[in-house]
């Protein structure tokens, strides 16, 4: 799956901004992993959307959308996410910082979703 934007939604709604460097950025396990709890969280009570990036350093981040502080909270205790935390501090990262913050304002440029005539 290739990089994408989440779905625009309107504000507020809170983000969860998990900047890390990674050990090895090549890791098969690790991005399998990533991909599964990218797919349980997209089941969660009020998840809103996904993005994430990575550069051939190992540093990146991974940027989570959600419509309340509550869901945040539901989704950092789910089980499986438990574990992938667990092997991420013992294993994959070097270094994370983790920031959650409610999005007051938002606006976007979108040319893809332009339709022929709106100048």
């Amino acid at each position: 799956m290739g990089p994408s934007f989440a779905p625009f939604a309107e504000p507020p709604y809170y983000v969860v901004i998990f900047t890390n460097q990674h050990r090895a950025p090549d890791d098969a396990e690790y991005h399998a992993m990533a991909e599964e709890m990218e797919a349980l969280a997209r089941t969660m009570p009020g998840y809103l959307g996904f993005e994430s990036a990575r550069g051939e350093d190992g540093f990146g981040f991974a940027i989570s959308y959600w419509e309340s502080e509550g869901a945040i909270k539901n989704w950092k205790r789910q089980a499986d996410h438990l574990n992938a935390q667990r092997r991420g501090r013992s294993g994959w990262y070097e270094d994370y910082v983790v920031r959650v913050a409610k999005v007051e304002r938002a606006y976007s440029m979108q040319r893809s979703d332009k339709k022929a005539g709106d100048d």
